[in-house]
């Protein structure tokens, strides 16, 4: 049965860290998929017979747990995502079924109508990410749009939006009066060249940013407990 590509999926980011992931296979992509999921904090277990020698690396060094042996009804309990990128269409659909049945996000690598949720292109600077996805019909295209966006948005971004969120917490801290006073130093911070700045090297502090922007040097200030932030 052909895919059906007229749906888009809700896009979502999620929180992994202590979260149990498990991945059904053993090859580069269940490798990829590791490394990936490592990086957002989850606990990465790997099931598969063999595996290659970076996922090997992982499991000595402790960062994630590994079982030699091929799937079997029950591997998922306790799971919050399943990835399987297995060879095995047979496989494929008992994990994929095994993990609709206790209510698990599950992605079979490249076949969509076993997925309940797919994994967009990917551009993180920091905590600023861009998610890109084409539900699946032209992953090619996705790519692409990716390599786009790494071009427009530089390194200098994460630097920049490490600043604007430490300086949202300084003027949430310092400045009385509610978001009403507080949101247009937001907006002025967003609309000028502080990042053109960061660009062009000049070094930056928190501090400096606030002082700039609120025309006095940070100072923690009493609030009431119904004060907006």
């Amino acid at each position: 049965m052909p895919e059906d590509y007229s749906s888009p999926y809700y896009p979502v980011y999620l929180d992994l860290h202590g979260r149990l992931v498990t991945i059904v296979g053993g090859g580069s992509v269940a490798e990829r998929k590791a490394i990936t999921l490592l990086r957002y904090g989850a606990d990465v277990q790997v099931i598969s017979p063999q595996i290659t020698p970076a996922l090997g690396a992982l499991v000595a060094e402790g960062l994630i747990e590994h079982e030699g042996r091929g799937y079997v009804r029950g591997d998922l309990a306790g799971a919050f995502l399943v990835v399987c990128a297995t060879d095995s269409t047979e496989t494929n659909r008992a994990v994929y079924q095994e993990a609709e049945g206790l209510g698990c996000l599950v992605n079979v690598v490249d076949v969509p109508s076993l997925c309940n949720f797919i994994v967009p292109s990917i551009v993180q600077r920091g905590t600023l990410q861009f998610a890109i996805s084409t539900g699946g019909a032209a992953p090619a295209v996705a790519k692409r749009l990716r390599k786009d966006i790494e071009k427009q948005f530089g390194p200098e971004w994460e630097a920049y939006i490490r600043l604007m969120g430490e300086v949202r917490r300084m003027v949430i801290d310092c400045v009385p009066g509610g978001e009403e006073v507080r949101k247009p130093i937001f907006e002025a911070m967003a609309d000028s060249d502080l990042r053109d700045r960061i660009a062009a090297g000049e070094s930056l502090t928190a501090e400096d940013i606030y002082t700039e922007f609120t025309f006095e040097p940070p100072r923690e200030v009493e609030r009431t407990e119904t004060e907006e932030v």
